[in-house]
């Protein structure tokens, strides 16, 4: 499928024909709900049936699709029944149309464990009813630190999710091609700009780049609003708080749109997985992505992946925030089995599944920390302490804010940005208008 021309193409691709009718708000408050679970774009496998006591299936809503995780969370599952004797089935839907239509799926026949995010993403579902209260669990789980138990919690200060992995946000580069050309680690933007500069004369793509799935982008404008205006306005912001037509935030797209040159052209009509392959061909110089960016590589070149944080813009703010997004498990608001579904969470969350994520996926970092880590790759490792040493952590711009805001406002915005940079006060004044009809919506 071609990228969406504009807001409204992009709008409609969310809505099937079926409910071509309903608005936007209508939609995303549920009103459609029934009509979109009917299209098959996201709905819980299994029925009511085989619901009583001595059931021995539960249903688990998966967005890992590609190919690895895909892969690490069957193993998990398998594991599960070696453990319980339970039955896991997992419905697993593309990673986009997940996200795109949770709300509508939440409100019909979810499946009984669904896969989401920490941060106001959790929060928001917790606190619409439209997710179990797990905080009965939390007391048998061991191995999570204050800050995941923090992460798991609604704003009522019940918990409700239950942490498996997270992965740091940073520069990604291959080691061969910064020592054949004795490329440097730049420490600031202009660091990084005369860096990105040499690499155009080198013949290397110096940035690589995609955002033809839509959230990509926010993992750059995330960085350097962290880096230009600090956390808390960062957060803020997300919150609805904080003006987007403020001096901050155009100094953000200013500072983006001088950087955009050094990009790969045509990003709109590029996966994220596709970007990172001209990284592991040795195209391009670096790439701003999450740690799952190995996902791309051979087992036989992992050890020549490493990173960086990106640089400093700001003396006074520094380097130490960034994005680690926290995925996990939830339970959906009435499983069909409440005993087996809390089973699987417990499970999930426990040392056993943690070391089988470990053991068969190089790209994420597990939540547990009683998981047996020896077999962390270099790269796993320095991810790990990369986290450990940040001063604040946010969860990417799609899970601390409103999903409704992310995926019909901000998502068409930063396409529209990167096609046209030059109209920034359009472009801000468009997003706070939009901003204050949903926020208090």
């Amino acid at each position: 499928m071609s990228r969406p021309r504009t807001e409204a193409e992009y709008l409609s691709r969310l809505v099937p024909s079926s409910v071509a009718g309903i608005g936007r708000r209508s939609l995303l408050t549920g009103v459609g709900a029934g009509a979109l679970l009917g299209t098959g774009l996201l709905a819980g496998c299994g029925s009511d049936s085989g619901s009583g006591s001595d059931s021995k299936e539960v249903s688990v809503g998966s967005n890992q699709s590609d190919p690895k995780p895909k892969d690490v969370i069957a193993k998990v599952m398998d594991g599960f029944k070696t453990s319980s004797g339970i039955t896991a089935s997992i419905n697993t839907v593309d990673h986009n149309t997940y996200q795109e239509n949770i709300n509508n799926y939440l409100q019909g026949k979810p499946d009984d464990v669904f896969m989401w995010f920490a941060g106001y993403r959790m929060r928001f579902f917790a606190g619409k009813g439209l997710a179990g209260d797990i905080s009965d669990l939390w007391g048998k789980l061991s191995g999570y630190s204050d800050a995941f138990k923090k992460a798991s919690t609604g704003d009522d200060g019940k918990q409700y999710f239950v942490p498996s992995s997270y992965y740091p946000w940073a520069m990604f580069y291959r080691k061969s091609v910064w020592k054949q050309h004795g490329y440097q680690v730049p420490t600031t933007l202009d660091q990084l700009t005369a860096l990105s500069a040499q690499m155009k004369r080198d013949g290397l793509t110096p940035i690589a780049f995609a955002d033809k799935d839509g959230w990509p982008a926010m993992g750059t404008f995330d960085i350097l609003n962290l880096r230009i205006n600090g956390y808390q306005f960062h957060i803020d912001l997300m919150a609805g708080k904080e003006a987007w037509t403020s001096d901050k935030v155009k100094k953000v797209f200013d500072t983006w749109a001088g950087l955009l040159p050094l990009h790969q052209p045509d990003s709109l009509g590029r996966t994220w997985q596709e970007a990172a392959q001209s990284l592991q061909q040795k195209k391009s110089g670096m790439y701003l992505l999450g740690l799952f960016v190995a996902q791309q590589f051979g087992n036989d070149e992992q050890d020549d992946i490493d990173f960086f944080t990106f640089p400093e813009i700001d003396p006074a703010i520094g380097a130490k925030a960034l994005d680690a997004p926290i995925d996990g498990y939830m339970l959906a608001r009435k499983p069909k089995s409440e005993a087996n579904a809390k089973k699987l969470l417990e499970y999930v969350g426990s040392k056993e599944a943690a070391d089988i994520t470990v053991k068969n996926d190089p790209t994420t970092l597990v939540a547990n920390s009683g998981a047996d880590t020896s077999g962390y790759t270099a790269l796993q490792k320095k991810a790990a302490e990369l986290v450990g040493s940040a001063t604040e952590i946010a969860q990417f711009l799609d899970r601390d804010t409103r999903p409704d805001f992310a995926s019909t406002v901000i998502i068409p915005a930063l396409q529209q940005f990167i096609k046209n940079p030059r109209d920034i006060d359009g472009l801000v004044n468009s997003i706070e208008n939009q901003k204050k009809s949903i926020f208090t919506s």
